[in-house]
């Protein structure tokens, strides 16, 4: 493989958002850059496609084939599919490349994904990524866990990765980020559940005036209509990173109570997004209001049709 990272060939797979993202950013700094989604070989391929070819990325026709031909694969999948995409990019991993999991799974989903991959001498690196990446784009905060962590760091950093190693162990990156989102993903799903049937109740005002007494620092109107934007627009795939987490309680013994409980209304709010309940994805009105309140009464209406 190349010493030089600018020189090494990276994988995608996964051509979502973040593939995108990272798709862009990689081209824009001359890496060469190829690409692997199962939407490639159904009718969601077209703005695949032409993103693809507006950016000079190489698509693949299989994980296999993508692997095959890449120094560095960068696993960017929805999280229930981390262990099932480590196998299936298994046979055509080259020995001693590099196969970095960018994927919000537990720390044993990690471990599963790995030992898939290393068993052909694949290197398996573990990439938490800790907050939106849209913000940072290929600057987002990542850690990363593993034994041969400290060794892809510096090509990460080359590359334009803002990477830090926590640790030679796998599974704490990811711990780390997993515990993290019980509290950040949770609070999302209260925020809806609380804000919601305050509405309904007609007390938001004396709710939201007590919250700000409790909680000086945070602007609860603004922090509400972030939360209910982000989980209408991302509820699928948060909610598959938070029965992610749950996982991650329950390895180590605990009742998922509360990430269970997170997952159900991320997925809720995410059928109601699908069935057209706050717009169409790609009107200039989903996703963009600025009152909750708005989303709040289409909810009740949904629900409460007769209020």
């Amino acid at each position: 493989m190349n010493d030089d990272p600018m020189l090494w060939q990276v994988g995608l797979v996964g051509y979502g958002e973040v593939g995108r993202i990272l798709a862009e950013d990689l081209r824009a700094r001359g890496v060469a850059v190829r690409a692997y989604d199962l939407k490639l070989d159904d009718d969601r391929a077209a703005p695949l496609r032409e993103h693809a070819t507006a950016h000079g990325v190489v698509l693949a026709a299989s994980h296999a084939e993508l692997a095959a031909a890449s120094d560095l694969v960068i696993s960017a999948v929805t999280a229930s599919q981390t262990v099932a995409v480590a196998h299936a990019c298994a046979p055509g991993l080259r020995p001693l490349a590099w196969y970095l999991d960018f994927n919000s799974a537990s720390p044993g989903a990690k471990l599963r994904a790995a030992a898939a991959v290393e068993a052909g001498g694949t290197v398996f690196v573990e990439a938490a990524v800790m907050t939106s990446i849209p913000p940072y784009r290929l600057r987002v905060p990542l850690l990363l866990g593993g034994v041969d962590a400290q060794r892809l760091q510096p090509g990460l950093a080359a590359l334009g990765f803002e990477a830090k190693v926590v640790s030679d162990k796998l599974g704490v990156a990811s711990a780390t980020k997993m515990c993290r989102s019980v509290m950040i993903k949770g609070l999302e799903a209260m925020v809806i559940e609380s804000f919601t049937a305050a509405r309904a109740y007609g007390v938001e005002g004396a709710v939201l005036a007590s919250l700000k007494e409790t909680f000086p620092g945070i602007d609860w109107e603004k922090q509400g209509a972030y939360f209910f934007q982000r989980v209408i627009e991302h509820g699928r795939r948060r909610s598959e990173e938070v029965r992610e987490v749950a996982e991650t309680v329950r390895e180590i013994g605990l009742t998922p109570w509360s990430a269970a409980g997170t997952a159900e209304r991320q997925a809720w709010m995410a059928d109601l997004a699908d069935a057209g309940l706050f717009g169409l994805r790609g009107d200039a009105e989903f996703a963009h209001s600025p009152d909750w309140r708005t989303e709040a009464d289409r909810i009740l209406a949904s629900v409460l049709p007769n209020r």
